[in-house]
């Protein structure tokens, strides 16, 4: 069974969305931005999910070179591993960007800072954690396999659309995978589309996911888009 971010129903309040999903699957990603951010588990223990979660991203940078908002963007984080810890739950978060090309060696050495404290905190609440590649957006990091060292050990969250967009897909399923997000794209935009509606060739992924054990979370737009990607993840299985 495929788990499913809350991503596909991020307008609505999460007790909703939760709701909606607990017909679908045993395993919720909970998108935790926006008006999905969580403080507490109250609402998430009276549901029987298993739980992953994917840490604030929109206002974050753990790779700024601007020191209060790197140790900010880790502490936001840090407070999002805090709450998966109660829940058992592991986290998926992004890695940071650098504003202009000639910062792009200092943002590194703070990205490295950062994770290397995340691993700290994760290690203390025993929460493991995930590092997602990044889609065709200038300045990220992590946008190609071969960036792959930077993220210090730490397990890769493959984005399937993300690497998708980078023209680098195959190259990322030769890595190990801990944590899979599937959704489709034509190559050109980060749409979140069903799987079928895109150009992206899912044979490879699904038997990545299957070669490492790595948990799958469909990760698209609409919660119509959602069981059109089960079926059609099904029908490439039969």
């Amino acid at each position: 069974m495929y788990g499913i971010s809350t991503f596909c129903l991020h307008q609505h309040p999460l007790a909703h969305a939760l709701e909606e999903l607990s017909s679908r699957t045993n395993l919720v990603e909970i998108m935790d931005d926006g008006p999905h951010h969580i403080e507490s588990t109250d609402l998430l223990e009276s549901f029987p999910f298993r739980y992953t979660f994917h840490a604030p991203s929109r206002g974050v940078n753990i790779a700024s070179l601007l020191e209060p908002i790197r140790r900010a963007s880790v502490e936001v984080i840090g407070n999002c591993f805090d709450v998966a810890g109660e829940v058992g739950a592991s986290v998926v978060i992004h890695p940071g960007y650098f504003a202009w090309e000639q910062e792009r060696e200092p943002a590194l050495r703070q990205m490295e800072r950062s994770i290397h404290e995340l691993a700290q905190r994760a290690s203390e609440g025993g929460v493991t954690f995930y590092i997602e590649n990044m889609g065709n957006w200038n300045y990220f990091f992590l946008r190609d396999p071969s960036e792959l060292g930077i993220i210090d050990g730490v397990g890769l969250a493959l984005d399937v659309g993300h690497a998708h967009l980078n023209h680098c897909l195959p190259g990322f399923l030769e890595a190990s995978i801990s944590h899979v997000h599937i959704h489709d794209n034509d190559g050109s935009e980060d749409s979140h589309l069903p799987v079928g509606r895109g150009t992206i060739d899912f044979l490879p992924v699904l038997r990545a996911i299957r070669r490492d054990n790595a948990v799958p979370v469909i990760e698209v737009a609409t919660l119509e888009g959602t069981d059109e990607s089960i079926r059609a993840l099904d029908r490439l299985q039969e």
